[in-house]
């Protein structure tokens, strides 16, 4: 199986884009991939963690947060491997390649785990918007569309987290 820190093999498809965009393409998808995983993984450690006066209601948010980017997860990988690539998808290879922070242990209120998950969620959102700009660069409005639909959903999942500490 190969690491994220090799070569990933590439197989043959009749996607009409030129290999070098694909490779490009595939290796974009897998960074993402990594970080959406681990967006999933620290919400869900936010909603597992969270304590407070605002404990249930919180606790519901960030389940349905999570909830909704994990299907993220499976479109990304999906289309890496469309494109003849290999999806990058455990947890191991998603922690190695993440480019999110660790999510903070001493998070135990529910400003604490807002303001970390609002931190993440700024460089999240602002990765996946570059990435659809690089998708656009590599001809493949397919992907730039896949990664605008994921933008606005975090855009939107970023908005009702910072509603939550703005007066």
């Amino acid at each position: 199986m190969p690491s994220s820190k090799t070569a990933t093999p590439s197989f043959a498809t009749r996607i009409d884009l030129p290999q070098k965009d694909r490779q490009a393409l595939i290796e974009l998808l897998n960074q993402r991939l990594a970080d959406t995983a681990d967006l999933y993984s620290q919400i869900k450690q936010a909603h597992w963690n969270v304590k407070g006066l605002d404990f249930f209601q919180l606790h519901e948010l960030f389940d349905g947060l999570a909830g909704e980017v994990l299907p993220f997860i499976d479109l990304i990988a999906e289309r890496a491997t469309a494109l003849g690539g290999v999806a990058l998808g455990t947890t191991r290879m998603a922690a190695e390649s993440s480019t999110l922070p660790e999510y903070p242990l001493a998070a135990i209120d529910g400003p604490a785990h807002l303001k970390a998950l609002i931190e993440r969620y700024a460089t999240y959102t602002a990765t996946i918007r570059r990435a659809i700009d690089q998708a656009d660069e590599h001809h493949d409005k397919s992907t730039a569309d896949l990664f605008t639909e994921i933008s606005r959903t975090a855009d939107k999942q970023l908005w009702f987290l910072e509603a939550h500490v703005q007066a």
